[in-house]
């Protein structure tokens, strides 16, 4: 799910050294040759929007929405960037999963870097990666899945302490609990189930929010963007809730 065209993006914060857009679903940040036919970045279409250059301050990926922060000059992208290395930048995101997962706790897992010559390829030396997670609700639904009598999905809350590509995606898999709608990572028969029975399918996985110590004011703030319409109607189709 992308705006059409002629809709703007949804501004969730800016400042005179920053704005982040609450971006949707299936939109490239910005232009990269392994999805060279795509036409529509949310570089450009915030630059046109706003009339003035914007320089990404992270990346979500292409189906991942939610909170994306922007610098509106070098001088402010260099101390965000800055901040993100130093682990300043807290993130936090929302996914529904297969299975149920623990309650709660830390994925301590190494993660081999991908590479951008193949959609396989990595590096051969792992990085340490660390995701806590908390399960926030689950559900047992009367639908048969493979050898499974009935069908079980799960609602987390993530918050990655490395920045890894894929991290969540590929921690989530790792615990055997993948993200539903993820087409790398993830159970290609249950995200086919998932969209046979509901009618649609994405990578079910948001950025809720990003906080900050703003460089200049030194005072923290914190960025919030709601889920998008087609999260919320996979959370009800589910019965997923935070009771």
């Amino acid at each position: 799910m992308t705006p059409e065209p002629d809709l703007p993006l949804s501004i969730v914060y800016q400042d005179d050294g920053y704005i982040a857009i609450n971006k949707p679903p299936g939109l490239l940040v910005h232009r990269t040759a392994l999805d060279s036919h795509e036409t529509r970045f949310a570089m450009q279409l915030l630059r046109d929007q706003i009339g003035q250059r914007v320089h990404p301050v992270h990346r979500l990926d292409k189906p991942t929405s939610g909170v994306l922060l922007f610098a509106l000059n070098e001088s402010a992208l260099t101390l965000a960037q800055k901040a993100f290395e130093a682990g300043q930048i807290e993130k936090v995101y929302h996914a529904i999963v297969r299975g149920h997962p623990p309650v709660g706790g830390v994925i301590d897992h190494p993660l081999r870097k991908m590479l951008d010559r193949g959609p396989k390829a990595k590096s051969d030396l792992a990085q340490e990666a660390q995701t806590l997670y908390r399960t926030l609700s689950t559900v047992e639904l009367p639908y048969p899945t493979e050898r499974y009598p009935s069908t079980r999905y799960a609602w987390v809350e993530l918050s990655p302490k490395t920045g890894r590509r894929h991290q969540l995606r590929r921690h989530l898999s790792h615990i055997n609990c993948p993200i539903i709608g993820d087409t790398k990572h993830g159970d290609t028969r249950r995200n086919l189930a998932f969209r046979d029975r509901y009618g649609f399918l994405r990578l079910f996985l948001h950025a809720s929010s990003l906080s900050f110590v703003h460089p200049v004011s030194q005072k923290r703030v914190q960025v919030e963007a709601p889920f998008w319409p087609d999260f919320q109607s996979a959370l009800k189709a589910t019965g997923l809730t935070l009771d």
